[in-house]
C-alpha cells in the first residue's frame, strides 16, 4: 500500500471522500456494531490465539481495542481458519477486566456438536 503524506491526507479530507485503511487491534467484529474498529490509541493487542482456545482446530479471536470501553455486551466470531464458526460474548465488566490486562475465560456457542473454552487477554 502506498503511503500518504499528512498534506495529501488533509487535502483529501477537504475534497470530501477519504478511504481510511485501519490496522486495528480488532477484526473479529462484534455482532452489535463492533465491526472493523480503530482502536483507542493505547496500543493494546487483545484476543486469544490457538493456545488459548481449548481443543482448537483453527479458531482465533481478536477484540477491537475500542470495544474495551463498551457499556453493552460484545459478541465476536472465532472462526479463524476453521471450517465452521462459533461466537463468544463478553460483558462490559469482562471487557473492563481485559482493558486492565486481566485474563477472561468464556465459553463459545456450540456448533458442529462442540464448543470451546476461550481465554482472552490483552498485552
Amino acid at each position: 500500500m502506498k503511503s500518504m503524506t499528512r498534506k495529501q491526507f488533509l487535502g483529501a479530507l477537504g475534497g470530501g471522500t477519504v478511504v481510511l485503511w485501519l490496522q486495528a487491534c480488532g477484526g473479529g467484529g462484534g455482532s452489535d456494531g463492533g465491526g472493523m474498529g480503530g482502536g483507542g490509541g493505547g496500543g493494546l493487542s487483545c484476543g486469544a490465539g490457538s493456545a488459548n482456545i481449548s481443543a482448537n482446530h483453527g479458531h482465533s479471536l481478536t477484540i477491537n481495542e475500542a470495544d474495551l470501553d463498551s457499556t453493552t455486551n460484545k459478541t465476536y466470531s472465532i472462526m479463524g481458519s476453521a471450517g465452521h464458526d462459533h461466537t463468544v460474548t463478553f460483558t462490559p465488566d469482562q471487557l473492563a477486566m481485559l482493558k486492565g490486562k486481566q485474563s477472561v475465560t468464556v465459553t463459545s456457542t456450540t456448533t458442529s456438536g462442540h464448543n470451546h473454552t476461550v481465554t482472552a487477554s490483552c498485552a
